[in-house]
């Protein structure tokens, strides 16, 4: 589903009630983990974290105007989604989320490239997504980034 949001606030009050909790919660797992150097907004339609023009001027390669995304989330039709571009760009990351999900919950992991998707809310494993969050700064990313944008 596509919100008209124009702040996290704003976007958490639109989605349906039984998922505000789980937003919040995701929100704020998110931002007591991320490093220093990312910013909170809305992009694409959703809730984002990203790396600031002011950080990282030539913004991102599709949309130089946009600051360069990073991770967020948004509430679906059928599901919660978390996307981090991390787990797509960087194998080792992602090989350590496969192998550490089943600790942290019973549901069989479903994921896509950059995107896990959570079904029921409430096992939302919200202490694996803020060790997620920790694993990359803002520089690193900006490494992967323009390393993987360079082999174009």
């Amino acid at each position: 589903m596509q919100y008209q949001a124009t702040s996290p606030d704003d976007y958490i009050s639109q989605v349906p009630e039984d998922r505000q909790n789980a937003l919040k919660n995701l929100r704020k797992t998110i931002k007591d983990n991320l490093p220093k150097g990312f910013e909170e907004g809305i992009q694409y339609g959703m809730i984002g974290y990203y790396v600031p023009h002011t950080i990282y001027p030539s913004g991102y390669h599709c949309n130089p105007k946009e600051p360069l995304p990073f991770m967020s989330f948004a509430s679906q039709k059928n599901s919660v989604n978390l996307y981090h571009s991390g787990i797509y760009s960087n194998p080792e990351l992602h090989d350590w989320f496969v192998k550490e999900y089943p600790k942290h919950c019973k549901r069989k992991l479903d994921m896509g490239k950059s995107c896990i998707r959570f079904k029921k809310i409430d096992e939302i494993p919200f202490e694996l997504i803020g060790k997620l969050a920790k694993k990359i700064t803002v520089e690193e990313w900006i490494n992967i980034y323009e390393t993987a944008i360079k082999k174009k």
